[in-house]
Formats: C-alpha cells, sequence, structure tokens
C-alpha cells in the first residue's frame, strides 16, 4: 500500500423508472430507456471493454437499480429497442440527403447515422440484447464494481416510519441484484444519497458493507471525522460511509460553472423533433403522437441571442480530452492536500450515469480521457472501488452520520413540498396494509400468493423516489401524478380483493403484464421481520477505531 498514491473512486448510479408499458406500442416514457442506453449504457459498456482490450487499469464502480435491471433484462423492451434504433437509422439516412447541399449540418447527421448503426450491430451481434451479461462479464474481468440499490429506488429515509417500508426496499434490492448476476453486492447506493440514522441497522442487517453519502452527510457526522472527506467513516451498524467530494464533481455537471455547458459541447435541448416540421419527424413519435425527443441534436451551445451553429464532434472531442487533463490535475491536487499518514487518500467522484452521453453528450469521452490520463500520466493517482479503499484502510472511525441528500438544499425539500406532499398519507397507509395482509396471511399459495406479490409490487413501484421529484420540478408532472396514483389505486384493488376473498384472476394477470418487476418477490418482506438472527454484512471485518 502506497500512502503517497491518491485513490480516485468514480461511483456511477444508473437508474431509470420502471416503464415497461403493456401491449406492442411504443410509448413516450419507454424512450426514457431507449435514449439511455443508445447514449450512455451501451457506448459506457463497450468503452470499458475497449480499455480492458488495451490493457488499461481501470476500477469503477457501477450501482445499477434493480428496475434498470429489469427493464436492461426484458425481451420486450429488447425487442422494442431495436425497432427503435431501426428507424432512427432509416430517418438520419434520410437527413442525410436532404442536407447534401449544406455539408456542415450533413457531417452531423452522418454522425448520427453511424452512430445508431454501430448501437444496432452492438446491441444484437455482440452482446444479443442482453446488457446484463455484458456487465456481470465486466464485473468479472475487475473492471467494475457492481453495487445495487433500493427496489425501486425509494427515499429511504421518508419511508423508515412505514411497516417493512425501508426495509422491504433494501432487502428486495440487494435479492434482484444476486438474482441477475449470482452473487451479492457489498455496495449499496442510497436513492438521491438519502441517509438518515434510522435505516443504519436496515442497511446492516441486508448484508450492506459501503454506502455513499453526499458530502455533508459524512462532514456533519457525530462525533467529526477527523479525516474529512479523504477517508470513509464506519456506522454505529458497521456499514463503511464515504462523502461525495461535490465541489470537484461539480466540474463534470454543472452546466454553469463545469465542463457540460462548453460551447463546442452539444446542446442537450436542441432536438429534431421539436425543430423539424412534424411531418419530417413523424416516423420518431411514439404513437400518441407527442413530440419527445429523438436524441437526434444538431446544434452546439450557443450564447444567448447568438447564431446557433452545427455541431462539430472533432472539435468537441478535443475539448473533452482538455478538460478531463484539467479534471485528473484538480484530483491530484486535491488527494495531496492533508494527506492521511497511515493510509492512501480516497476521493470519491459519484454521479448519475445517464450524465455520460446522455445529458452531457462528450461526458464518455471525458471519463475514458481520466482513465487513460491517470493509467499513463500519473503516478500520485490511482482509480479504486470503495471495497479496495476498505480493504486498505487500517482503521476507520466510528461515527453516525447526518441525515442528508444530494438533493437542492441538501436535505429533503425536493421530496417534500407543496406539489407533491398529498402523496405521503396514501403511501403511509398502503405500507401499513401491505404489512397487515403479509401477517396475516404468512403461508399463501396459488393465485393469493399471485395477488399478495403483486399488491408489494404496486406498493414499491408507488414509492419510487422519481415521481414527488418530478411533481416538484414540474418535469413530466402529470405522467408522474399519474403513475403514482394508478400504483395506488392497484394496490388498493388488490388489497380489497384479497380481504373479500374476491380476486379476479383476469385482471390480476393483466396488472402482472404491465408491472412484473421484481418477479422474485416475496410478500414476506413486508411482514414481520424474521426471528433468525440477521445476516452477516462482514462490518466485523471493517477495521475501526472505537466510538
Amino acid at each position: 500500500m502506497d500512502t503517497d498514491v491518491g485513490r480516485l473512486v468514480f461511483v456511477l448510479h444508473a437508474h431509470l423508472p420502471w416503464v415497461r408499458h403493456a401491449g406492442h406500442g411504443e410509448h413516450a416514457q419507454e424512450r426514457w430507456l431507449f435514449d439511455a442506453i443508445t447514449d450512455t449504457y451501451l457506448p459506457l459498456i463497450d468503452r470499458l471493454f475497449a480499455l480492458r482490450a488495451d490493457h488499461v487499469p481501470t476500477r469503477l464502480t457501477l450501482a445499477v437499480s434493480p428496475t434498470l435491471l429489469g427493464m436492461l433484462a426484458d425481451p420486450r423492451l429488447q425487442a422494442r429497442y431495436v425497432r427503435h434504433l431501426e428507424r432512427l437509422i432509416l430517418f438520419t439516412d434520410e437527413e442525410i440527403r436532404r442536407l447534401r447541399h449544406e455539408p456542415a449540418w450533413q457531417r452531423v447527421a452522418v454522425g448520427y447515422h453511424h452512430t445508431f448503426r454501430a448501437a444496432r450491430r452492438e446491441f444484437c451481434d455482440r452482446h444479443h440484447g442482453y446488457l446484463v451479461a455484458a456487465l456481470r462479464d465486466l464485473a468479472r474481468a475487475g473492471v467494475v464494481e457492481l453495487a445495487t440499490s433500493a427496489a425501486s429506488h425509494a427515499l429511504l429515509p421518508m419511508h423508515t416510519h412505514e411497516a417493512g417500508g425501508a426495509r422491504a426496499q433494501i432487502e428486495i434490492g440487494m435479492e434482484e441484484f444476486h438474482r441477475h448476476f449470482g452473487w451479492a453486492p457489498s455496495g449499496f447506493w442510497l436513492p438521491e444519497c438519502g441517509f438518515s440514522p434510522e435505516i443504519d441497522a436496515e442497511l446492516a442487517s441486508a448484508g450492506v458493507r459501503w454506502v455513499v453519502l453526499e458530502g455533508h452527510g459524512l462532514a456533519l457526522a457525530h462525533p467529526s471525522p477527523t479525516l474529512g472527506l479523504r477517508a470513509p467513516i464506519v456506522t454505529p451498524s458497521g456499514v463503511a460511509a464515504f462523502g461525495r467530494a461535490r465541489a470537484l464533481a461539480r466540474l463534470a455537471w454543472s452546466l454553469d460553472d463545469g465542463y457540460p455547458g462548453d460551447g463546442d459541447y452539444r446542446d442537450f435541448d436542441s432536438d429534431v423533433a421539436l425543430e423539424l416540421p412534424r411531418d419530417r419527424v413523424a416516423r420518431l413519435l411514439p404513437e400518441s403522437g407527442e413530440r419527445v425527443a429523438t436524441g437526434i441534436k444538431y446544434h452546439r451551445y450557443a450564447a444567448p441571442g447568438a447564431e446557433r451553429e452545427p455541431y462539430d464532434a472533432e472539435r468537441a472531442m478535443a475539448k473533452a480530452g482538455a478538460h478531463a487533463r484539467n479534471f485528473v490535475e484538480r484530483a491530484g491536487a486535491w488527494l495531496g492536500a492533508g494527506r492521511p499518514a497511515d493510509r492512501p487518500a480516497a476521493l470519491v467522484a459519484a454521479y448519475d450515469a445517464e450524465l455520460f452521453g446522455h445529458w452531457w453528450h462528450e461526458g464518455l469521452a471525458w471519463l475514458e480521457h481520466v482513465v487513460r490520463g491517470i493509467a499513463y500520466d500519473r503516478d500520485d493517482v490511482a482509480l479504486a472501488t470503495p471495497a479496495e479503499v476498505l480493504e486498505e484502510s487500517p482503521v476507520l472511525q466510528c461515527a453516525e452520520p447526518a441525515s442528508s441528500t444530494w438533493g437542492e438544499g441538501g436535505y429533503f425539500a425536493p421530496w417534500v413540498s407543496g406539489e407533491n406532499d398529498w402523496l405521503r398519507t396514501p403511501l403511509y397507509e398502503a405500507a401499513r396494509r401491505m404489512h397487515a395482509l403479509a401477517t396475516r396471511h404468512p403461508h399463501a399459495t396459488g393465485t393469493l400468493l399471485r395477488a399478495l406479490n403483486q399488491a408489494g409490487r404496486e406498493l414499491l413501484l408507488a414509492q419510487a423516489s422519481d415521481w414527488p421529484l418530478m411533481m416538484a420540478r414540474a418535469t413530466s408532472a402529470e405522467y408522474a401524478i399519474a403513475r403514482a396514483r394508478r400504483h395506488l389505486d392497484d394496490f388498493e384493488a388488490i388489497a380489497d380483493a384479497i380481504e373479500h376473498d374476491r380476486i379476479d384472476v383476469d385482471a390480476l394477470a393483466s396488472i402482472e403484464a404491465r408491472d412484473g418487476a421484481f418477479p422474485a418477490l416475496d410478500y414476506r418482506t413486508f411482514g414481520p421481520r424474521p426471528e433468525a438472527p440477521p445476516k452477516r454484512n462482514g462490518a466485523d471485518r471493517i477495521p475501526r477505531s472505537a466510538p
């Protein structure tokens, strides 16, 4: 262990809410998944394989939410994604011909045409539509450490007072990871980086070894961490907690004072669906005809009032390399300042995975430049995963982290606002009712078993943190309200049918077809805690000091 070499810990959190719809038509919200596959997941996976083939030391951490894993593994969504790519390929082929007299704009269309053709080839021929297997291979090769998250990405501190609420989200999240990958994860991404002391014991009981908090959650821990954000602490229940270095991480996500808003980069808000006549883009629109983004964006960022110019990919990628060098320099300086004497300093840079490639088009190129720059140009910085940092840490200070999130203001305001506070009471009542049903029917079989399991799914999906956040931000707020209400209504209908012993099998099957997340869910998770001793979480192997 070389204490002069700082550890840069990249943690990317990949998540989308459950958006698979029944039937065969394409729905607007499924575009969230398709765009993320094309822009982020598929190119990230392929860049990681390329780094491995080039023997570049690469250690990243990827926390994948159970809802996203379920959608990536769904054959119906895989087929719909391929059809989506084929429409984009045909459209860009037409665009290349339309723009034949405007070479600067045509080059952009050609770039997209090549991107979509490559995505179809990689998705179908190399990965056979199953990206979960590619993630498993990268983990087994030591390129990434995979972690999980709460079942439906619920903000856990908001559910600590619900019977079985936070516990079910954590345990089912851990079980879904094991179902997809075949081993138990050591890391758990706290949705929205949301922590409160009440969830500490639940995390430990489920076998969680490490989590990431927003920086102030660690900085305000009691007692105060002596090493600040340069080392993890261990909670009273034995879970290692890392603090996210927000100031440095901001460089890669802020449009205002970070890299993504640079004038050479692609303008995310530009899209042909909003700029071309409807008849030109009709084939790209979902069944509803709604003008949703296609991912085809011709412009680079322009100053307010300035003429919008065509995107220049070569120029943008050169800028990504320069920004990567700047980031590595800053990270090295941060790691070298106030370095601990008995261990390497560790810097955690945590982001939504979809930032790279989707929101910030050049972000994946930037990330690859960072990885290669550290490997080839630095002898004072190395990439590491949280698990590796823990193995290198001789002693961890024991402290209780502070309640915190990475939302605006640093606490819970975005999820408890005037736009979404109506949701709290029905969620609480549904959790209470689910606990009562699970307690009343400890040995269900047949149709009753199916109904109880589906009631649990509807509760989990209603608890997703995405819905209240979308309401608070007025981003697809109508859809978020409709989704939350639909899951609550379906839960109530199933619960009523169970309590009155009148389960409609056809109606139940219809709900199962639409909301088939967490296929291995066991409704008993929502019931009384088993009498068996809690699972060992490996916390006894984490060195620590006395409180």
